[in-house]
């Protein structure tokens, strides 16, 4: 079981134990690429991390989602819960790169919460550039700051963007600055922890994703470290409504200790499809072995952990 203290006396996560959750979910999801008849609309993964989660007793108000809550509704929540079971759906169903099962816990109130906002802009970038980027400014003098602060010339940076029609300007300015522009139909996650992390091959993750896939990135780069900056950016006419009823700001610019208000955090990822961050499920011999980031809790500030289960299905 999950350990867990009093809330008055503070909260702790075991992160070991949580993976579990990202792993059900990862598990499941991968019958979807060897059972195609089950189609997009399954949700196994879904129910699969829930399930987990649910018998560790986590009791959690789940952020950026159309669940509100998991767990016994007659207990008081002690979590703020940010989950994407099939991150890179896009990817999955084409039997592509980058998918993977992820979750972040942090005490509750501690996350901010998008409400009906679904995407957010980003601007991630490794340590180093802490304070030194500003993400209103145009494109070249943002990598030119980038590049100051790396020590290495513009045309050595590579940065990870969303391959959507959106982002044609973005990959123009990016291209024109001189820097690489490396493109990917999905892994948001992937394509922001990459780019927290130096040394990784990705120094900057520019654009437009999702809201609730931009929370688990930050909290990930919140243990870590990382320059990350975000703001709501909605692209739909009922979803810019939505936001302008619920009175939320779209034009300024957040930064980690906005978007996660606690340093008592837990992420966790499994890969699905392998990519650039995590191994997929491979099936060997009647085994699945899983690839998983476990960062925070016991596991501070990230270990990389290889299970192998019976496999199911």
């Amino acid at each position: 079981m999950t350990q867990l203290r009093d809330v008055r006396q503070g909260l702790s996560l075991c992160a070991y134990e949580l993976r579990k959750a990202s792993e059900a979910a990862a598990r499941a999801a991968f019958i979807r690429l060897t059972r195609p008849e089950r189609g997009p609309g399954d949700d196994s993964a879904r129910l699969a991390m829930e399930a987990e989660l649910i018998h560790q007793g986590i009791q959690a108000r789940i952020i950026a989602g159309s669940t509100v809550r998991l767990g016994d509704p007659a207990r008081l929540d002690q979590w703020d819960l940010v989950m994407d079971p099939t991150e890179g759906a896009a990817c999955l169903t084409k039997g592509l790169t980058n998918a993977m099962a992820c979750l972040a816990l942090a005490p509750i109130g501690s996350l901010f919460d998008p409400g009906p906002a679904f995407y957010m802009e980003k601007l991630v970038a490794p340590p180093q550039a802490a304070g030194h980027l500003d993400p209103t400014a145009p494109v070249a003098e943002r990598l030119t700051a980038l590049a100051h602060c790396l020590d290495k010339p513009i045309n050595q940076l590579t940065v990870y963007v969303l391959e959507k029609p959106r982002h044609r300007n973005l990959v123009e300015a990016i291209q024109a600055a001189g820097a690489r522009v490396t493109l990917y139909p999905a892994g948001d996650v992937a394509g922001a922890i990459l780019a927290a992390l130096p040394g990784s091959g990705i120094d900057a993750l520019m654009g437009t994703g999702g809201a609730a896939e931009g929370l688990l990135a930050a909290c990930a780069a919140k243990v870590m470290g990382g320059t990350f900056l975000a703001r709501l950016d909605p692209q739909l006419t009922t979803e810019r409504r939505a936001v302008d009823e619920a009175g939320l700001d779209t034009s300024t610019w957040m930064g980690l200790d906005q978007l996660v208000r606690s340093d008592n955090v837990v992420f966790c990822a499994t890969g699905i499809a392998s990519g650039l961050l995590l191994d997929g499920i491979e099936r060997r011999d009647g085994l699945e072995r899983t690839h998983s980031l476990l960062v925070g809790g016991d596991a501070n500030p990230r270990q990389m952990l290889t299970t192998w289960h019976r496999a199911e299905g």
